[in-house]
């Protein structure tokens, strides 16, 4: 998009009018100094990553006061994602990684960047999902689009300063996550251990020029290549003794698809890797084995990519469980010794307190319900699992926590005032076992979601999902306090110096609570479910709070927030402003049917099988959508066989994240149809209601 002179020079304006103050100080490497909490510049505040602001402008005592400063309405298909804030400005990222930077007093825009996903990101888009966030250092924003690039911002223009290329465009690989900067250089993972057969892996470049630095690998490759040029033999030698079979033909899987963190004090990058692919590790690597560096956190050298230490939290992982979750660093007296440590809640249940020298674990208590392990051992840092738990011979297992995980994506804070951490936690059950067909399993190409698991037997039940917000003492190992709340996934936390957690909840209410003990002070009714994390920071010595709307699940929720009613906006708070947002007007959605058409069963199997393997993530388990995508069953669009063709064949929704999936077959187009409008009539009931429509 062009950038006006008059935005550019807005811009330029307020960023002279705090550089080389406190509220947008420089360090070293160029990275916003954040000792004051003046500023928002990196995913977790600092690169401590604990999402915790040290301001106490706004507190326990005047949260009350708290009111609407301004909002801006967004167009977009997917806003789950929190904004930076340097210097006065917000930046944040949407969508196909559509770059904004905001006036942050006004709410101004002053420039958007497009990077044309849509254009050139091809079978990519499939995985669904928009962008999680973006990164900020030296006078630069990073993103990362869904076909692979990198690209580097001017934070005062807009202008696009280099772009890189980081994933082979023919394979399953995508990118969806944040950048994370470290010192000079700006790091980046990917995604796609769902969807085919990638080799996971983590490169970094320079932040200024965009050169490739290193690459450090998760999984060892094809031994008959020989060495990768550019990570330890040594130490893929070591992950390869790990594996068994061929299991470099399904990729390995291990992708670092979202958390890492930086470790000034010791110069290193933590990297949280991601589950196998494909999940039942009797298929990947059917000699057992645990699998390195599969669902774990690794330690490399920020220089050099040069592996540190690992700490594996599921050896041999075979759930989907990973640890691409929060990696907070700090320091905790333990023991009457002060110890640098990594806070973590993975998938699986379990609180990890890590040494950051050594990776071994200090603690490991349970925040969550959990069934596939009875505790871990400290000594040998290994889980002491249940049996049962890898369904030895297809026996299906009920399993806690589901590979949703008790602990997903939304950021959890660390407060060190209070010492507790707050983790938006999920309790959801799920049944695991073998296809009908082991030994026949294949993987689907296309970018289909791919397993390695069998369908849910039938009269096999699990409990009704639920959620929480956690207070966990990461010293005592044990949660202190939790709070039900609505449904099974709520937004991410931050907490304050001011004895404050915010937090967005699926219900549309925008929360403030106290931090020691859990109490709700404050709501703002915020006519949307909120899953991304809010900032705060202060811009000429007065204290605001921004959050994003949005909301998007595979599962139903209650309320179910539909697509096409979402409210995206970025909402920003201060205290005793006054701003309204407009009354809520909401669409009348009934399922669509036709009664002409008829539903052939043996059609409606072939596209149930298609949904199920390819459409489920966006349009919703049993296609009772969860926000992500429109409810297909609401739609007319698959009632008309030519214009479902050109939305799901031909693509002609792509610039909206609708993906293209030209690989279908004319039956496979027609048996979604048929199963579309079967599950239709099924359902044909109210659903819970978006409580703002009133």
């Amino acid at each position: 998009m062009k950038v006006t002179k008059k935005a550019a020079l807005a811009c330029s304006a307020i960023a002279l009018a705090f550089a080389g103050g406190i509220a947008c100080s420089r360090g070293a490497t160029g990275d916003v100094a954040n000792a004051d909490g003046a500023d928002w510049g990196s995913y977790g505040r600092t690169s401590d990553e604990d999402h915790f602001s040290p301001l106490t402008q706004i507190s326990d005592s005047n949260v009350s006061r708290l009111g609407l400063a301004w909002s801006m309405d967004l167009d977009t298909y997917d806003s789950f994602t929190a904004p930076l804030e340097v210097g006065g400005v917000l930046y944040f990222g949407v969508g196909s990684s559509v770059v904004s930077a905001v006036d942050a007093v006004t709410g101004k825009q002053l420039w958007q960047f497009d990077p044309e996903v849509s254009k050139v990101v091809g079978h990519k888009l499939r995985a669904g999902w928009g962008t999680r966030g973006i990164a900020y250092s030296q006078g630069r924003v990073f993103t990362a689009t869904r076909d692979g690039r990198m690209i580097a911002i001017d934070a005062k223009t807009g202008k696009q300063l280099w772009s890189a290329m980081t994933l082979d465009p023919k394979d399953d690989a995508y990118i969806s996550g944040p950048p994370w900067v470290a010192g000079d250089k700006v790091i980046i993972g990917f995604g796609g251990g769902d969807y085919g057969p990638v080799r996971g892996y983590v490169t970094a470049y320079d932040v200024a020029t965009g050169k490739k630095a290193w690459r450090f690998y998760v999984v060892p490759g094809n031994p008959a290549n020989g060495p990768d040029g550019e990570a330890s033999d040594s130490v893929m030698d070591m992950a390869a003794k790990t594996w068994t079979g061929e299991w470099w033909k399904v990729g390995g899987g291990g992708n670092v698809w979202h958390a890492m963190a930086y470790d000034k004090k010791y110069d290193r990058v933590y990297l949280g890797t991601g589950n196998g692919f494909p999940w039942n590790q009797k298929l990947r690597s059917p000699g057992g084995g645990d699998n390195l560096f599969v669902a774990s956190i690794v330690a490399v050298d920020r220089k050099t990519g040069k592996y540190l230490w690992h700490y594996q939290v599921n050896p041999g992982n075979t759930w989907d469980y990973n640890d691409a979750m929060d990696i907070q660093l700090t320091t905790l007296n333990i023991e009457g010794k002060p110890r640098d440590v990594i806070l973590h809640a993975p998938k699986n249940g379990f609180f990890y307190v890590i040494d950051r020298t050594t990776g071994k674990p200090i603690s490991a208590g349970q925040f969550a319900p959990v069934n596939w392990a009875s505790h871990i051992d400290l000594k040998t840092g290994r889980p002491v699992e249940n049996p049962k738990a890898r369904y030895p011979d297809g026996e299906p297992f009920i399993m806690w926590p589901s590979p949703t995980g008790a602990h997903a994506v939304q950021t959890m804070s660390y407060n060190p005032k209070t010492g507790l951490v707050y983790i938006p936690q999920i309790e959801q059950q799920r049944v695991v076992t073998d296809p009908p067909n082991l030994a026949e399993w294949k993987y689907k190409e296309g970018m289909f979601v791919n397993t390695g698991l069998g369908p849910v037997p039938a009269g096999m039940k699990t409990a009704a999902p639920s959620s929480n917000l956690v207070a966990y003492d990461p010293v005592a190992a044990k949660v202190r306090w939790k709070i039900p709340q609505s449904g099974m996934i709520n937004g991410g936390t931050i907490t304050t110096g001011g004895n404050l957690i915010f937090q967005g909840l699926n219900t549309g209410k925008f929360t403030a609570l106290a931090a020691d003990s859990g109490k709700t002070l404050w709501e703002f009714d915020a006519q949307n479910g909120i899953l991304g994390n809010a900032i705060t920071y202060t811009v000429k010595g007065k204290q605001y709070v921004t959050v994003i709307t949005g909301f998007r699940s595979s599962f139903a929720n209650t309320p179910n927030w539909d697509y096409r009613e979402q409210k995206r906006r970025v909402l920003t708070f201060a205290l005793d402003a006054k701003a309204k947002l407009p009354p809520v007007e909401p669409l009348d959605q009934p399922i669509q049917d036709d009664p002409a058409f008829v539903v052939d069963a043996d059609k409606a199997k072939i596209g149930g099988g298609v949904f199920n393997s390819s459409c489920i993530i966006c349009h919703g388990a049993g296609m009772i959508a969860g926000g992500a995508a429109p409810d297909l069953r609401k739609s007319a669009i698959p009632l008309d066989a030519d214009a479902f063709k050109q939305v799901v064949h031909d693509g002609a929704l792509m610039d909206r994240g609708m993906g293209k999936f030209d690989n279908l077959s004319d039956a496979e187009l027609e048996g979604l149809r048929h199963y579309i409008r079967q599950r239709a009539r099924e359902t044909a009931q109210p659903v819970a209601p978006n409580p703002a429509a009133k």
